[in-house]
């Protein structure tokens, strides 16, 4: 499935958020089963499974992680966490130092120095997805694969920020009992 052309839009990583949220409501409307109530049974089929695939296309798109993976295998090139090249080494030292300072941070019990950590993250994934923005537009297949290693960095900014937010809630949790 190609979840650009699903909802009407260029292959590009760039995307209008917004845009796109209101196309997604248009076909999701346009889509729905009710409208088909009366029709016939391969209609009403074909209206849900349209529908299906608005709504994942929107998913898709809507991520950026899963946005980069759509516009890498659009373009042949295989991705996932197994068959991606490894992030340079000094990226991964540098994760492996913000996920102590996450511990610290956690064992502390320090939302300044965790708020400090996620701002700080935030800012690196945001670069990253400017790179991958600006790598994706006229890009060769060997362009692409070299760019697939901002992909995993992007992956390990995404599980950083989730286990930030579970330690944000647990001490916020744990500050009001």
């Amino acid at each position: 499935m190609d979840p650009f052309a699903t909802l009407g839009l260029p292959r590009q990583y760039d995307v209008d958020l917004a845009s796109v949220e209101k196309t997604h409501r248009e076909l999701s409307r346009a889509l729905h089963p009710d409208k088909y109530a009366g029709a016939g049974a391969s209609e009403r089929r074909d209206s849900l499974e349209r529908a299906v695939a608005v709504n994942e296309a929107f998913r898709i798109v809507r991520d950026p992680v899963r946005r980069a993976e759509a516009l890498f295998q659009l373009a042949g090139v295989p991705v996932g966490e197994n068959v991606e090249p490894r992030s340079d080494p000094s990226f991964l030292m540098e994760m492996l130092e913000q996920r102590e300072a996450l511990a610290e941070a956690r064992d502390a019990r320090d939302l300044a120095r965790l708020h400090a950590l996620v701002a700080e993250v935030e800012v690196r994934s945001a670069a990253t997805q400017a790179e991958l923005g600006r790598g994706f537009v006229g890009a060769s297949p060997e362009a692409l694969s070299d760019l697939v290693k901002k992909l995993g960095n992007l992956r390990f900014f995404r599980r950083f920020l989730e286990e930030a937010s579970a330690l944000e809630e647990s001490l916020l949790d744990e500050a009001t009992k």
